[in-house]
């Protein structure tokens, strides 16, 4: 484990090196994931000028949803995103060769080597915005209830790594995967709302089949006291099995890739 650790951060050092050469960058992401941000509080004011509630929700508890959409999605652009790209593109060309040659694990290598500095700020703007929406509800969440949200947070993560993950190993068999990826986030358009907002059809979709409810409404829903502590055991548990498939299914693509040489 420190191994593997000492190898991200030797990644992840090398960058912010890299992308500190084009600081501007940096100026031009922050508005832009400003601008995003404020346009989408915008879109759920909007709803709450004809109505108190939506979907049994307040206004201040659907923007911890919407906080918890913005900061999930500011992982997936920074951690998962620039690796997706470089992942395709090292099977189409036969560069995937040299790391599996490496001394490290490979899904290791190929989902977390890269990273986009820039694209932080949608996360911290995502956490401040959990955080300013908390401030202004009546009661405060209990400690516990803190911290079942945060181990809720480590199994979104978890989640949403895998399913990106069970689709970009396809790759191996079907080079374009952008329709796919698509596909993915069109179901995860649906998490910047409660699930209880949506026909009941929709709510066993977004819960059981593509599990988004449990990156964001299900977190939400136990900071609030919706739900209780035993919903921490169900997203572990399918954050586990997601991430065992994900695993084994690598795997298996691993052990039936010829290269693109032979």
């Amino acid at each position: 484990m420190r191994r593997y650790l000492r190898v991200l951060a030797t990644f992840y050092k090398a960058a912010f090196l890299a992308d500190l050469e084009y600081r501007a960058n940096f100026v031009s992401s922050l508005v832009l994931s400003l601008v995003a941000l404020g346009w989408s509080v915008a879109g759920a004011v909007v709803f709450f000028q004809h109505t108190d509630q939506l979907g049994g929700w307040s206004l201040n508890e659907l923007l911890i949803v919407l906080g918890l959409f913005v900061f999930f999605l500011g992982f997936v652009d920074v951690f998962i995103s620039p690796n997706v790209q470089d992942f395709m593109e090292h099977i189409r060309v036969g560069t995937m060769d040299f790391i599996l040659l490496k001394p490290i694990n490979a899904q290791f290598h190929t989902s977390l080597r890269r990273l986009n500095v820039w694209r932080l700020a949608d996360m911290v703007l995502g956490i401040a915005l959990v955080l300013w929406a908390i401030s202004q509800l009546e009661t405060r969440p209990q400690p516990l209830t803190v911290l079942y949200f945060i181990i809720l947070c480590l199994c979104a993560l978890l989640i949403l790594y895998s399913l990106i993950m069970l689709l970009i190993t396809s790759a191996f068999w079907f080079v374009q995967l952008e329709n796919i990826m698509e596909l993915l986030f069109t179901f995860y358009e649906a998490g910047r709302f409660p699930v209880t907002i949506f026909p009941g059809w929709v709510r066993v979709i977004l819960t059981f089949v593509v599990p988004i409810a449990f990156i964001t409404t299900v977190p939400a829903s136990v900071l609030l006291a919706r739900l209780d502590g035993l919903f921490v055991v169900y997203a572990a548990g399918i954050a586990a099995a997601l991430f065992i498939a994900c695993i084994l299914f690598w795997n298996y693509a691993i052990r039936h890739y010829s290269s693109a040489s032979s």
